[in-house]
């Protein structure tokens, strides 16, 4: 496993811990339409194009309740599940550990990587929602959404540099 890989691994379950969707569809994206990513089996599913099709509107219901108050917190407690899950798989796929000898090592990574951010936001997200009475809740999402965003664009240029 190379240094690129493992850092792509850790930016792409970062920004699962922050939205399970983002990463899960990126990668779906890139292995159906660009060479940066080749997905083996059985993760290929992801290049169908219903799986794609399920992700974006997931994607899309989440960026939407993720801003309304109490909203986001019965979103988070959803999640709670989905998120570590979800870093588990973007986790192995942006390592490269799928074929190894050892990917329960990746996935595990991934869990404890994405759980550990996703419980970070809750936690803050309930703080904010008590200390601004919900009106700051729009403005740390959009701000997540950013950093999710970033994270991945990160990702996304060291799996370019290791298939280089």
């Amino acid at each position: 496993m190379e240094l690129t890989s493992l850092l792509a691994a850790f930016g792409l379950s970062s920004a699962a811990g922050i939205n399970a969707y983002k990463p899960l569809l990126t990668i779906a994206l890139l292995a159906r339409y660009t060479s940066i990513i080749a997905l083996e089996e059985p993760l290929s599913i992801l290049t169908n194009g219903w799986i794609i099709i399920t992700l974006t509107v997931l994607l899309l219901i989440e960026l939407t309740v993720d801003k309304i108050p109490l909203v986001d917190h019965m979103n988070d407690i959803i999640q709670t599940v989905i998120r570590p899950i979800a870093g588990a798989i973007v986790f192995a796929i942006g390592s490269g550990a799928i074929g190894m000898a050892h990917p329960i090592l990746a996935v595990i990574a991934g869990l404890i990587l994405a759980g550990g951010i996703h419980t970070a936001k809750s936690v803050v997200r309930v703080k904010s929602t008590v200390l601004t009475v919900g009106l700051a809740n729009w403005a740390i999402s959009l701000t997540e959404d950013v950093l999710a965003f970033i994270a991945i664009l990160v990702a996304i240029f060291f799996l370019w540099l290791a298939g280089m």
